[in-house]
């Protein structure tokens, strides 16, 4: 199974991510989180985040599928040349998933890749009017949308948004995923559960 790519930039969300990181996790699809430096970066609820590797170690080879989490300040990483750079490396690579929440297509927008892409995004109208790099042609109004290799989604479709990049790199998973408490009485044999891994002893 190849590697997924994490971005990380001042001010992202973990949250928006954080479901299908685990999605990734618990079916063996390794991790690698990528930035412009090696550098502490702080998410904005102030999770202090170490990138794996910067933007010039990504392999293409390894990776099938890139991931933007949205961000509560756009401006920094907007005007971070080395992270617009990096993703004009798959404006016309097809074959790499690009998952992309929230505020993050703006990024994807300024690389150029959206210009040939559907997409929805988490940007307010007048973000939205002020950059002539935004294709205003393209935005469509959902909560989530896939256009061929590009999943974006609205912020609070972050669940939908994991379960659509995960099955597009081939993880099966159900609607049900992180559906949270669906009834108010559970019997005690429905919240008991098993495992078959060989636990060492402490």
């Amino acid at each position: 199974m190849k590697k997924a790519g994490i971005i990380v930039y001042p001010q992202f969300s973990l949250q928006e991510i954080s479901c299908l990181t685990e999605l990734f996790k618990f079916n063996g699809k390794e991790i690698t989180v990528f930035s412009s430096t090696l550098d502490v970066v702080k998410s904005e609820d102030g999770f202090s985040i170490v990138p794996d590797k910067v933007f010039s170690k990504f392999d293409r080879e390894l990776y099938d599928c890139i991931v933007l989490p949205g961000l509560w300040d756009y401006r920094c990483a907007l005007n971070n040349d080395a992270i617009i750079e990096f993703l004009k490396r798959f404006k016309d690579d097809i074959n790499i998933n690009i998952g992309s929440i929230s505020s993050s297509p703006i990024l994807l927008a300024k690389a150029g890749i959206l210009d040939d892409r559907k997409f929805c995004a988490g940007l307010y109208e007048e973000v939205i009017d002020k950059y002539e790099f935004i294709p205003r042609k393209n935005l469509v109004r959902k909560p989530i949308y896939e256009d061929r290799n590009l999943i974006t989604a609205l912020g609070f479709a972050y669940r939908e948004f994991a379960i659509s990049v995960a099955r597009k790199v081939g993880i099966q998973c159900s609607n049900e995923e992180f559906k949270g408490i669906i009834k108010e009485d559970y019997k005690d044999e429905e919240l008991i559960f098993h495992t078959n891994m060989d636990y060492k002893e402490l």
